[in-house]
């Protein structure tokens, strides 16, 4: 087994030289027996007895361990080695995923704790760390509730075995744990909007730490392609700041700048922040000029109309879980999306990791961002919802590949939202928030439906027969009076306005080409039979005229769904190119 996996730089979009992977082996140990408290496990100074490879859960095999069983509490130890360029220097420790409730303790002294399995969460630990001579522990507990129902947890079942739609739990650390090391003042994070019809790009900065001096200057320095297009330095008078720099080599009909799936054009960007001629920190990123928008009901691309072609996409993998064995298997799934055809993906009840939303932007692919839903509704349900739904719009914020926002989907935390005010209102209260977070995207109230307020005018159907989805999508009227799920598509008092429709799952194809069984929604026989039957469901809705795009489910097989285009180690069930011109309407 390697000593490291997933050794990339996690953090793509936001990048600093000093920084140390801290994924491998660690000690390790479940805690059926609620005794790591009392036996006080955070101090460090109690070896675990069990390995574990970090940032693989326990349930998953590249763990080490492979348990699927119920171990609700999990304790992790590790030593750290903070390395001599870090001195002098504040020390931030960073988890990228942590399911759900993680503590965490350097020395015995607790430097963070965080809620939320899907949301990145960081902590300074530099007063915490001991004399260069001395070892430094780290310990983290992590706490699931993987019974209950109101937990936002997306597509992780809450019984023993995997069934249905739901596949197997993930306990504790599942993304990149991993140091950095930054000066007292520093650049905390920056908000990129673009702006095409303006030629410009807003960046909105925070900086972390004490504002003692009035020659703070944050210099920007915007290239492409290894070109300089732009400088700008401005004064850093407040933790927050916000500029607008005007690009003028930016316009689409000459030089081609824009960013779409087809042309994944990006511009680089380095911010240096000052203090005279001292620099405090550096860091890099990127970001690309595009739009999306609703233009006389037509959902458009950087000002015109575009046909969305999606594919769902669970993000699971057989050996790793929720967790990617490797940053090239990452790529993979994104080029293999592309080569069949497809323009975008919708991430379904998971927020993935960064890295996959940077390939998408480097390779060109659009992204639907979907929570992790939670299965019933209830008062602390809300509260902890909002709260990493917040989060992972301020994680994903700057990606330009991100083009939609999916809070819920299929009435999933909110069941009985067709007759409960009550989740209505939160529903509602989802759609606003995220709007007010994120003006630029669209946002789905309720994909699938029983929708409330709402940009984009989704429906799920899994009709099998090519007749029926042309008749039923011939029309607006026949598409948004139809039924999903034998459940209304909108909720009383919330009728289509004009939205564009956009059938988001459907298909769902059957065929078995592995050793896995399983099921879905209509069963293919060979191969020129699962050809016929994709092409009986995707031809309705290119011929439509009513329906904007679509998302065929789904990308891969998963435990015991065999309905992908792909199995589950990723092999084509036909070759690319055929999929490719299916889904091209031949």
């Amino acid at each position: 087994m390697p000593e490291q996996y997933r050794s990339e730089y996690p953090r793509p979009q936001f990048v600093r030289e000093a920084w140390m992977n801290l994924n491998g082996e660690w000690e390790f140990e479940f805690d059926d027996d609620q005794v790591g408290e009392s036996e006080k496990w955070h101090t460090g100074e109690q070896a675990l007895q069990r390995r574990i490879q970090v940032p693989f859960a326990f349930q998953s095999s590249l763990s080490g361990i492979g348990d699927p069983e119920f171990h609700d509490t999990v304790w992790y130890r590790r030593e750290l080695e903070i390395p001599e360029s870090f001195a002098g220097k504040k020390i931030l420790l960073h988890f990228g995923a942590v399911d759900y409730e993680a503590s965490v303790w350097v020395n015995g002294n607790l430097v963070a704790k965080h809620e939320g399995g899907h949301t990145p969460f960081c902590a300074d630990i530099t007063a915490a760390l001991t004399p260069k001579e001395q070892k430094n522990t780290l310990v983290v507990k992590a706490v699931d509730y993987s019974k209950d129902v109101t937990l936002p947890r997306g597509k992780q079942y809450w019984k023993s075995d995997s069934a249905s739609i739901f596949y197997t739990r993930t306990t504790g650390i599942w993304q990149t744990v991993w140091m950095e090391a930054v000066s007292p003042v520093y650049l905390e994070k920056v908000k990129l909007t673009p702006d095409i019809d303006k030629k410009s790009i807003e960046i909105r900065s925070f900086v972390k730490g004490t504002l003692e001096s009035d020659v703070l200057k944050l210099q920007v320095d915007i290239s492409f392609e290894g070109q300089p297009v732009t400088s700008d330095s401005y004064s850093v008078r407040n933790a927050h700041e916000c500029r607008s720099i005007n690009l003028s080599d930016f316009n689409d009909h000459g030089l081609g700048r824009w960013w779409s799936p087809e042309h994944p054009n990006l511009y680089d960007v380095t911010f240096t922040l000052r203090d005279g001629d001292t620099i405090l920190d550096e860091v890099t990123s990127y970001f690309g000029m595009r739009k999306i928008s609703i233009e006389s009901g037509k959902l458009c691309l950087n000002n015109r109309a575009y046909y969305m072609k999606l594919v769902l996409d669970q993000g699971y993998f057989p050996d790793g879980n929720l967790t990617p064995p490797s940053d090239d298997a990452i790529r993979r799934d994104v080029e293999l999306t592309k080569e069949m055809g497809f323009n975008g993906a919708r991430k379904h009840q998971k927020l993935e990791d960064p890295r996959y939303l940077y390939w998408c932007d480097k390779l060109g692919l659009l992204v639907w961002g979907e929570a992790a839903n939670a299965y019933e509704y209830s008062e602390e349900y809300v509260r902890r919802f909002t709260s990493e739904w917040q989060e992972s719009i301020e994680r994903d914020y700057n990606h330009p590949s991100i083009v939609v926002w999916v809070p819920l989907n299929e009435s999933w935390g909110v069941p009985n939202i067709a007759i409960d005010k009550q989740q209505q209102q939160h529903a509602l209260a989802m759609y606003h928030m995220t709007k007010s977070l994120d003006p630029m995207r669209p946002v789905v109230s309720n994909d699938g439906w029983e929708l409330v307020g709402t940009d984009l005018f989704n429906i799920h159907d899994y009709e099998w027969r090519r007749e029926v989805l042309e008749e039923r999508y011939s029309s607006v009227e026949q598409a948004v009076s139809g039924r999903s799920g034998n459940r209304k598509l909108a909720v009383e008092g919330f009728p289509y306005q004009n939205q564009p429709i956009l059938i988001t799952e459907f298909g769902g194809v059957a065929y078995k080409k592995s050793h896995w069984d399983g099921w879905g929604y209509s069963g293919a026989e060979n191969d020129e039979d699962f050809a016929d039957r994709l092409r009986a469901v995707i031809k309705p809705m290119l011929i439509s005229g009513v329906v904007q795009g679509y998302c065929y489910t789904q990308l891969t097989d998963v435990e015991q769904e065999i309905n992908g285009l792909l199995t589950y180690d990723r092999q084509p069930k036909l070759p690319l190119e055929v999929i490719r011109a299916i889904n091209e309407g031949k």
